[in-house]
């Protein structure tokens, strides 16, 4: 690790790392789009309901990930330095947080039905989310430790499992949800809990699957991950919970950031909320490229500061950005040359709002094309911020950035300066963009010379 590499060799270190996880990345949102899909088919409450409860349970549960993000860089960092006692502490610490942290959230999935009454939702949507909400919530444990070890797999650069699990598991979703939804093989009819019951078989089995090679795979049984499990560590559940609560409350704020856009469109009208959902899926999509790179750089980041290796660092950090920013540029390319087909994709040419939502979409892709390349610079700035184990400032930074700049810039130049969905797109952009730029000035300040 000590030695200079050159940057052909960072770059192909980095995409051999990341590849498999910006393939994940894209496996875990066809899940979502496949329940989508088969609750669409069966009806607009049980849509509804399916989309709210699965959005809410995401907004849990990204602030309880926080902890299985930390230990990312944790374990990197230990690996860096040989020491891999300090990385069973890590992980297995990791998975106490996360199963305290389930059974914490559960009472909110259980009462759901009042919450989603009292933040304005209708009977039926709230009674239906209630019941996916309340199988669902059982998930909550087995997905954050899905998460978990998919960090500790990442960090020891075995990413290409992580990348086959997630794909098995849109199978599995999709094989179990389909008969409980609509009643199909000799199964009952459930509706929405039919989907609820099926995400929870698929985060269980995923994450059996992921202990059973993490445990018993002879390459790694030298970790002895699940030995003694029941035995506290209260020295590493403290450094994993001090690195990962900032981690979860910044996905927090970004993700309230989106979820605010896409409110103060919705206030503009029904075609500039789908151009903007629509535009929303394609910038996500391109999105995962940068996330999938930026958990690479915080895997790359945390073994070169482990074996005190500055050099590579601060080469392996300069090689990521541009491998980032290089893809930013091709996508920024496609969706000005080709916005209205990008759009029609989405639609259905018969519908009579289908050319308003293409002119809308296509202004909001060229949002998207500057709004791309600020997200990216952020997410790779706080990847490798998180490699050298530097999150309470970020957070800061987030919050500054997001919600103190952003959401007040997207409302003003949407509303009182006129500017309508651009303006709010615009705002996003001007947050995202201070965000990249605190937080790079951050690394670079922060990053050991060489």
């Amino acid at each position: 690790m000590n030695q200079t590499l050159p940057p052909s060799a960072h770059a192909r270190a980095t995409l051999v790392l990341g590849l498999p996880l910006i393939g994940s990345h894209l496996a875990q949102m066809a899940l979502h789009v496949a329940d989508t899909v088969m609750m669409g088919r069966y009806g607009v409450p049980e849509l509804a309901a399916t989309v709210l409860g699965a959005s809410s349970f995401f907004i849990i549960f990204i602030l309880g990930a926080g902890f299985a993000q930390a230990v990312m860089p944790m374990v990197a960092q230990a690996l860096g330095r040989g020491d891999e006692v300090q990385v069973r502490r890590d992980v297995r610490m990791g998975m106490w947080l996360s199963i305290g942290y389930g059974v914490l959230c559960y009472p909110l999935f259980w009462w759901s039905g009042p919450i989603l009454l009292a933040l304005g939702q209708q009977d039926d949507v709230a009674r239906l989310g209630q019941d996916f909400m309340r199988i669902a919530g059982l998930g909550m444990i087995p997905a954050l430790l899905v998460m978990v070890l998919k960090n500790y797999l990442a960090a020891l650069q075995r990413t290409q499992v992580v990348l086959w699990v997630t794909l098995i598991a849109v199978g599995v979703n999709v094989a179990v949800g389909w008969p409980l939804i609509f009643g199909k093989w000799g199964a009952p009819e459930l509706g929405v809990r039919g989907a609820a019951i099926a995400a929870v078989v698929v985060q269980v089995a995923t994450a059996g699957i992921l202990a059973i090679y993490a445990g018993w795979l002879p390459e790694l049984r030298r970790f002895r991950l699940f030995q003694r499990f029941w035995r506290s560590d209260w020295q590493a559940m403290g450094q994993v919970f001090r690195l990962g609560w900032p981690i979860g409350i910044t996905s927090l704020m970004e993700g309230g950031m989106f979820q605010a856009s896409s409110l103060m469109m919705g206030w503009i009208g029904t075609v500039e909320l789908a151009a903007h959902g629509i535009a929303m899926q394609v910038a996500s999509l391109a999105f995962m490229f940068h996330v999938g790179l930026s958990n690479a750089a915080t895997v790359r980041a945390g073994r070169a500061i482990g074996a005190g290796d500055a050099r590579g660092l601060r080469d392996g950090a300069r090689v990521a950005i541009a491998l980032s920013f290089g893809f930013g540029l091709a996508m920024v390319a496609l969706m000005l040359a080709l916005p209205g087909p990008i759009i029609a994709v989405f639609l259905d040419a018969s519908n009579a709002q289908t050319a308003q939502i293409i002119a809308v979409g296509t202004l909001l892709l060229v949002m998207a094309a500057l709004f791309q390349m600020a997200d990216a610079m952020q997410v790779m700035a706080l990847g490798l911020l998180r490699g050298i184990r530097d999150t309470k400032v970020p957070m800061i930074a987030a919050a500054v950035s997001y919600w103190g700049i952003g959401i007040p810039c997207s409302y003003a130049l949407g509303f009182p300066l006129g500017f309508g969905a651009a303006g709010i797109w615009f705002g996003l952009v001007v947050g995202l963009m201070f965000a990249a730029v605190a937080m790079m000035l951050r690394f670079w300040t922060l990053a050991p010379k060489a």
